[in-house]
């Protein structure tokens, strides 16, 4: 099967209506992952699927193909397959793990570190600098910011991201063709360039109710840890909070005065076991532990054959990081705590630690006991 074909098949199979993300890896585990033989079950059993199922794989329509098609032809488009070897890692046990992310940008930057900020879309002017201010202290810890694109909150964590030069991701509860709300094409724009556009759902979907509770899904997933930033007691990221803690990620809730409705969904997830913090180094210190387990699953997992996301994702702390050349000559041969590296760097403990991790992945240093450092011999 040629690409272009693998592509129509994946697409036919993407928008059979009832199959879901579930119901499509299940049958792409049974048939050795080959989409062509999926294809083919689904035409067999299509009856099991309802009546809509089986019109759609006996006479798929063809212009909603062309569209795709045409949509994957742009340049920084891609199907990222839950199939390939750079699909993230991180999403895989999740419920109802998507089959394939529609991404507009640089797909690798899945592969990364990921802290979510989430919060109230009606935000107080407090709430919004709070999101501003630990998203950039995160970006400077290393850490790429996902979000929902959604106001409030989410809008204002992107923006300092990109503002501070870094890397987000926004995930999307529409295609990756439709902007939701439409005020922040523009910063759509910037995220695509800087970062990425994500959506499970095919190009031309609009957004519906039920589709941002599977977005939350997807922004849990992808990232070691959740910030909920204000938050009513009916918020959505309440859902997200929920949905990170079942799949086993740390969730932090930043708390608010006792006057402020937006506070009660903090205070509440606070109440049921989520870590009250109060600075960025604090998630920094808690999440380290996490993001080396995701380094070597992924070292794993990609090999040097792999390919450029391989070489992007693994090699961030890459020889040529000035940064990173400084930090290893403050280091020495000799074993060295992280509290020494601060006084001989003058540099926070949040961004040391994000940079001895990128080094780590890269092989240059090992971490040993005691929160101690040690170069490896090059």
């Amino acid at each position: 099967m040629n690409d272009k074909d693998e592509f129509r098949a994946w697409m036919i199979a993407l928008r059979t209506p009832g199959l879901g993300p579930g119901g499509l890896r299940q049958r792409l585990e049974a048939a050795d992952q080959e989409i062509g033989a999926v294809l083919e079950q689904l035409r067999r059993d299509g009856r099991m699927l309802g009546e809509s199922a089986r019109a759609w794989l006996a006479h798929p329509d063809e212009a909603h193909l062309a569209a795709d098609e045409c949509w994957l032809a742009k340049p920084g488009h891609r199907l990222l397959r839950c199939t390939e070897e750079d699909f993230p890692p991180q999403l895989e046990n999740i419920p109802q793990a998507p089959a394939a992310l529609f991404v507009v940008g640089n797909a690798s930057q899945l592969l990364y570190p990921q802290l979510a900020i989430v919060g109230a879309r009606g935000a107080s002017q407090a709430g919004l600098a709070h999101a501003r201010a630990f998203a950039q202290a995160l970006h400077d810890a290393g850490f790429t910011i996902t979000s929902g694109l959604a106001d409030g909150i989410d809008g204002a964590a992107h923006t300092a991201t990109l503002d501070a030069g870094g890397q987000t991701l926004a995930v999307m509860g529409t295609g990756p063709d439709r902007i939701y709300p439409r005020k922040h094409h523009a910063l759509a724009r910037r995220v695509a360039m800087q970062g990425a556009l994500i959506s499970e759902f095919p190009p031309g979907t609009e957004g519906r109710a039920d589709h941002f509770p599977r977005r939350n899904r997807i922004i849990a997933g992808l990232s070691l840890g959740t910030l909920v930033i204000e938050a009513g007691l009916r918020s959505g990221s309440l859902i997200t909070a929920r949905l990170a803690a079942e799949q086993g990620r740390e969730v932090f809730a930043l708390p608010g005065s006792i006057h402020n409705p937006l506070a009660r969904g903090c205070h509440r997830l606070i109440r049921d076991g989520a870590r009250l913090v109060e600075s960025a180094a604090e998630i920094v210190e808690t999440l380290a532990p996490a993001a080396r387990m995701l380094g070597t699953e992924l070292a794993a997992r990609l090999s040097p054959e792999s390919g450029p996301a391989t070489t992007s994702a693994m090699s961030r702390a890459g020889a040529e990081d000035p940064a990173h050349q400084r930090l290893l000559v403050e280091l020495g041969h000799e074993p060295t705590t992280l509290d020494e590296l601060v006084q001989r760097t003058g540099t926070s403990a949040a961004s040391l630690s994000s940079m001895l991790l990128m080094l780590e992945l890269d092989a240059r240093i090992e971490s040993l006991p005691g929160n101690r450092y040690q170069r490896l011999p090059s």
